[in-house]
C-alpha cells in the first residue's frame, strides 16, 4: 500500500502560480503512476494531469494544457503539480492519486483505475 499526503494549496490571485506537493510513503513509490484530480463543489471529480512511473510521459486535461505541468522525484517520493495562470475557474480541492496496476510508462485518465488517495488540498483562486 501506499499512503499519499497532498500539501500546497491555498488562496491565490488570478495569474499567480502554486506548485503542489504529493507525498508517498509506503511501498516503493516509482512503481505507481501518479494522477491529478479536482473536485469542485457542486460538480463531479475531474481529471487534470497524470504522470507515469518514471516520469517520462504525462498527460493534460484540456484545462490544463499548457498552464499546468507534472513532474516527479522518486527519490524523493514525491510528485509535483506546477500550476501556473491560475484562474479562478480552477478553483477545488485537488487530489493525487497512486495506480497501482500501472504499467511503465502507461498512464490513464479514469479516477477508477487509482487505488490510493490523498485527502485533497484546496486551491482557491481569486479575481
Amino acid at each position: 500500500q501506499v499512503q499519499l499526503v497532498e500539501s500546497g494549496g491555498g488562496l491565490v490571485q488570478a495569474g499567480d502560480s502554486l506548485r503542489l506537493s504529493c507525498a508517498a510513503s509506503g511501498r516503493t513509490f516509482s512503481n505507481y503512476a501518479v494522477g491529478w484530480f479536482r473536485q469542485a463543489p457542486g460538480k463531479e471529480r475531474e481529471f487534470v494531469a497524470a504522470i507515469s512511473r518514471s516520469g517520462s510521459n504525462t498527460y493534460y486535461a484540456d484545462s490544463a494544457k499548457g498552464r499546468f505541468a507534472s513532474s516527479r522525484d522518486n527519490a524523493k517520493n514525491l510528485v509535483y503539480l506546477q500550476m501556473n495562470s491560475l484562474k479562478p475557474e480552477d478553483t477545488a480541492v485537488y487530489y493525487c492519486a497512486a495506480d497501482s496496476h500501472s504499467a511503465w510508462g502507461s498512464i490513464t485518465i479514469r479516477a477508477p483505475s487509482y487505488d490510493y488517495w490523498g485527502q485533497g488540498t484546496q486551491v482557491t483562486v481569486s479575481s
